[in-house]
């Protein structure tokens, strides 16, 4: 029945338990897990954050005190049960603590993005009824001062970084706040934490959603703690007593793959999460990953194609010789990626020459890159390209997809060394089950997610949650995908997104898109339009230069872009230059690209009629991107209604005097 899976911010909902193996472990809170870790690896490194140019670490046994004491603080400042806890800022101890502490406390833990506007950080801290907002610094704390009047439920707000500018009442800093903790006895933390149970929620994810305001995803302790177990088993980890997992924190923590990754899955193995600089997605994290040498590594695929550009325009400014060698390697590479591919991770020897290119080439990209140490590098959250996954599979980097929601508590498949398969997102994690609902002659259908990862439910959204779960608990994703014969999941496209013409032909965008970025190195993003329409047409723009502080996108080409125009025969430096077709020879290019792409459309519907290159790139500040680099189709249709409106404009006339 639909009550089981309540929206009600006390609700407690039936565990989806298993007969056997980790679908029947025995469900436990995050304060028992937490608790465990400690007695299992007290004084192995927890955390480690930059002080200036030193690294500073803390033990499992010192974060969880610290974890109390910042409970005790939230309860003395009126935190109520059931109530949020929202925090507004980059990844840092803090910030864990924060989560961690509002947990223990029986409040909600919430992450809100750093890039809210003030209105949409006032829609999330009501909708939680938040008594305590934690944020960063000043920039952060204006905006929740000019919606606070309208925050009824809120009690006080804690600063974590940098000195407060203005002393305000019921303001704090994280040591004023930690002091308020450390004198509050234990007796009511003691008798809130005896009373939690696993299947209750205790962190709200808040997903933006393509339309509308965002929905707070209830998770409950059970959620996070027993994806956290199985995740860890599915990859292999291992425990901090054999040999300690390292990663670098550096995704927004608001998004539950960030959450799972840095705070929860760490946890389980007594690792070792390590925090990048603010600045990190706008340069700052190749050093940091030098540095700490992760073991395992989590990139949307944005942070993966940025090192591939990097690493071509380093390419193209080196010597001839070893120019020719690292083609002969990454020839080698992508051979014997491809072979260990095909037989399951099973190569009974590496050739020779695979041996000598390792020597020459891949280790030393590896150690440049930071990732010497890392077995295990991923990618999730949005659609990655065959060219980007080829580009490090030919540098002997297999990156793994990953695949899932905010509703699954993060992953629910994931690819592994000996389960692996190019444009793949792998199979599912143990414990859990796929199944693909009403498939077509080919074998493409909604994907539909079932395990102890399943959510509780959209807060105060029972007709949402409804949406979402069907009456046997099955959680629809919306995506549509088909397995294969050895039941790998394919993504082919999202239900929402597809396009209809028309004609009525239904067309998935996102492989066309993918072609089109493939045909022509130049752009970097494509968005196709179709919908009702006639005929297809595309919105492209190049790859440009972005603002490392507001990360805005510039009219000044990459190094890489200008050189492909080159090629092109053209010398065009800047974005203003091409769009709108102010280059001739960019724009025939362009156009020679589409002409491939077309040539291999399934049907004469699929084919590309007319296309633009906008004035500016897709950017999360410019709003056409969400905050995992996902394309929101629907305000990019808004925007740019304009141009899209002209590619059917002509037509209109034209079909008038046929007549």
């Amino acid at each position: 029945s639909s009550s089981s899976f309540p929206a009600r911010r006390d609700g407690q909902v039936r565990l989806r338990m298993g007969e056997s193996g980790v679908a029947a472990e025995p469900p436990a809170t995050v304060n028992q897990v937490f608790a465990s870790a400690v007695e299992r690896f007290g004084s192995c490194t927890a955390f480690g954050w930059k002080d200036g140019e030193a690294w500073k670490v803390m033990n499992y046994r010192e974060y969880y005190q610290q974890c109390r004491t910042a409970a005790k603080g939230f309860l003395k400042l009126g935190l109520e049960r059931c109530h949020g806890v929202g925090i507004l800022g980059f990844n840092s101890p803090e910030w864990f603590m924060a989560d961690i502490g509002a947990i223990l406390a029986g409040g909600f833990a919430v992450g809100i993005y750093t890039t809210n506007s003030p209105e949409a950080c006032q829609y999330v801290a009501e909708n939680c009824q938040a008594n305590v907002l934690v944020v960063e610094n000043n920039k952060q704390l204006q905006k929740i001062l000019q919606v606070h009047d309208q925050l009824p439920h809120l009690k006080a707000i804690i600063q974590y970084k940098d000195a407060l500018k203005d002393k305000l009442p019921n303001l704090y800093t994280w040591e004023e706040f930690m002091q308020l903790g450390r004198e509050e006895p234990d007796t009511q933390l003691d008798e809130i934490l005896a009373s939690q149970k696993p299947n209750q929620c205790c962190t709200l994810i808040y997903t933006s959603g393509t339309t509308g305001h965002p929905k707070g995803v209830m998770l409950s302790h059970d959620n996070l703690t027993w994806t956290a177990l199985s995740t860890g088993r599915t990859v292999c980890l291992t425990d901090a007593d054999q040999s300690q997992e390292i990663v670098v924190s550096y995704l927004p923590l608001s998004h539950v793959a960030a959450q799972m990754v840095d705070i929860w899955i760490t946890m389980r193995v007594g690792g070792a999460t390590y925090f990048a600089q603010p600045d990190a997605l706008k340069g700052s994290l190749a050093n940091t990953l030098r540095e700490v040498r992760p073991t395992a590594f989590m990139g949307v695929p944005r942070v993966w194609e940025k090192m591939q550009e990097k690493m071509k325009a380093i390419g193209a400014k080196s010597s001839t010789v070893r120019r020719r060698v690292a083609s002969w390697a990454k020839d080698v590479g992508l051979q014997t990626n491809m072979m260990k591919m095909e037989s399951n991770g099973a190569l009974p020897r590496k050739p020779l020459n695979y041996r000598l290119a390792k020597r020459l080439v891949f280790q030393k990209v590896r150690k440049a890159l930071g990732l010497d140490r890392c077995t295990r590098c991923y990618t999730g959250a949005a659609p990655i390209t065959r060219d980007t996954l080829e580009f490090f599979l030919s540098l002997d980097i297999p990156v793994y997809e990953l695949y899932g929601m905010s509703e699954s508590t993060g992953p629910h498949t994931i690819s592994l060394s000996d389960a692996f398969r190019l444009t793949s997102c792998g199979k599912v994690i143990g414990g859990c089950q796929t199944k693909i609902c009403n498939p077509d002659a080919e074998g493409n259908g909604e994907i539909c997610f079932w395990g102890r990862h399943v959510f509780m439910g959209y807060l105060n959204m029972p007709d949402k949650t409804e949406e979402a779960l069907d009456k046997d608990g099955w959680l629809h994703s919306g995506d549509l995908g088909k397995h294969d014969e050895q039941d790998f999941l394919f993504i082919t496209g999202r239900i929402k997104e597809l396009i209809i013409t028309a004609g009525g032909e239904n067309i998935p965008p996102v492989p066309i898109e993918d072609a089109v970025k493939e045909a022509i190195p130049l752009i970097s993003n494509a968005m196709l339009i179709g919908d009702k329409r006639k005929f297809l047409s595309m919105l492209l723009t190049v790859k440009c230069h972005i603002d490392g502080e507001t990360g805005a996108p510039e009219d000044e080409l990459t190094p890489e872009a200008v050189e492909i125009c080159r090629k092109m025969g053209s010398n065009v430096t800047r974005v203003s230059d091409i769009a709108g077709g102010r280059d001739r020879l960019v724009t025939a290019a362009i156009q020679e690209g589409i002409n491939r792409v077309n040539e291999q459309a399934t049907s004469n519907a699929q084919r590309i009629q007319k296309w633009i290159v906008l004035e500016k790139d897709f950017s999360i500040t410019g709003g056409e991107l969400g905050p995992t680099m996902k394309l929101k189709r629907p305000v990019v249709m808004k925007m740019y209604k304009e141009q899209i409106e002209n590619f059917y404009k002509e037509v209109a006339t034209m079909s008038l005097s046929d007549k």
